[in-house]
């Protein structure tokens, strides 16, 4: 009858406030999103995507030891301070071959269609 993981949204909150809900009581970061469009729909405005160093450093800034998870949360690794990087999304310099929602929603195949109604 208690909650054990809090996970706040840096993508609807924004890394210092994260930082934040963090030393508040959350000990969840959330992770790397590659073209989140479900906050961005809803007029969140921080980011569609943090690699994975940098979810790090914001995590060790105020602190704490970063960790990698699975869907159970169950850790996988931690990452204590001599950590070297290895994720592939680190190695990647050119980000925009993810596209952006802004691009995403000019597609329409990525539309919902209701079958009542578009018919």
């Amino acid at each position: 009858n208690q909650i054990d993981n809090i996970q706040m949204s840096w993508v609807k909150e924004g890394q210092k406030m994260s930082q934040l809900l963090l030393m508040w009581g959350a000990n969840d970061f959330g992770g790397t999103l590659i073209n989140e469009s479900i906050s961005t729909s809803a007029g969140a405005n921080h980011g569609q995507l943090i690699k994975p160093k940098e979810i790090r450093r914001l995590v060790k800034e105020i602190g704490r030891v970063p960790a990698e998870r699975n869907t159970n949360y169950k850790i996988l690794k931690k990452f204590d301070s001599n950590y070297e990087s290895d994720d592939e999304l680190d190695k990647i310099s050119d980000l925009s071959k993810f596209g952006s929602y802004a691009e995403l929603i000019k597609i329409n195949k990525f539309r919902y269609k209701n079958p009542r109604k578009d018919n």
